[in-house]
């Protein structure tokens, strides 16, 4: 076993053993039933659906990046980014419920707030269907009114329905999508991530969803789990997998008029049709009440011309 391989498995069991914490939720149907009052949310799409659905005076705590809606968060306190969470700022804040992700948050301080005796919700949807569902159980936890779940959850879920719908009815293959999240090195989206089906539900084919051959082969990175789902490429792998579309959002890397121009001196189908879009980086990674825009904004783009 190599030490990459090592340090792989390691990691592995640490987050299984995190998993097993009976502080450490994977499910809203472990939560205490009682509607949690002080909240914390580690999570920037989660605090926005915590506020949209009225329970924002609940909110005691949020990250830096937690910056929508902007008038709801200013006051808050800050308790760190998400990836660097203060854990005693956590604990000062006396929450009984701490919202996180199991990727955009570090097993550290799960743990560590776990240990403290503190309910955390771990999230983890990797689909947009699990993205709605979500938004869904959040309502239920957080006991809304029906008013609100009428504004926000029901057109999430009817949004979705009818994209699935959709691709059900449809054979010819959608457009092939390259769609970046960092450069230099350039780093995209693979099968096993939000971003992923939201592209193909929306019809297009993300060109990076299988797993990459080992690095020097192609001009791509692979291996590790993490190399799989947000694989490192160079521009000749792009070229070779033959864009027709490629999207750049604004987060976590702003993508900006450079990147695209930049991208449009490609051999590629997308650089010479122009189908390079920039894009609001939050509909294609927030889910929650904005997966409403994001399948309204991204059907049009990934149509097949």
């Amino acid at each position: 076993m190599t030490t990459g391989e090592t340090a792989a498995a390691g990691q592995a069991q640490a987050r299984a053993a995190l998993l097993r914490h009976p502080r450490v939720h994977r499910s809203a149907e472990t939560l205490p039933r009682s509607a949690p009052r002080r909240v914390v949310s580690l999570v920037p799409s989660l605090s926005e659906a915590v506020f949209l659905l009225g329970a924002g005076d609940r909110l005691v705590g949020v990250t830096e990046y937690c910056v929508h809606p902007k008038e709801a968060f200013h006051a808050l306190p800050k308790l760190g980014g998400t990836k660097d969470a203060d854990v005693e700022a956590i604990v000062a804040c006396d929450p009984d419920l701490v919202i996180a992700n199991q990727e955009e948050n570090t097993p550290r301080v799960v743990r560590k707030l776990a240990e403290r005796g503190i309910d955390v919700w771990l999230t983890y949807p990797r689909t947009v269907r699990a993205g709605v569902d979500l938004l869904a159980a959040m309502a239920t936890v957080l006991d809304v009114s029906t008013e609100l779940r009428s504004r926000y959850v029901r057109p999430a879920l009817e949004a979705v329905a009818a994209a699935e719908a959709r691709r059900e009815g449809v054979t010819a293959p959608g457009p092939r999508v390259f769609c970046p999240i960092w450069r230099d090195p350039w780093m995209t989206i693979g099968q096993d991530t939000y971003i992923h089906d939201l592209i193909a539900l929306c019809g297009g084919r993300n060109v990076f969803a299988e797993p990459a051959p080992a690095s020097g082969t192609s001009g791509t990175s692979g291996g590790s789990a993490a190399d799989r789902r947000y694989p490192i490429v160079e521009r000749p792998a792009i070229e070779a997998a033959r864009p027709e579309v490629i999207l750049l959002p604004d987060e976590p890397y702003a993508f900006g008029p450079a990147d695209a121009e930049e991208l449009g001196r490609l051999d590629c189908a997308a650089a010479r049709t122009g189908r390079i879009h920039l894009i609001d980086g939050t509909l294609l990674s927030w889910y929650g009440p904005r997966i409403v825009e994001a399948i309204r904004v991204l059907a049009p783009i990934l149509a097949r011309a």
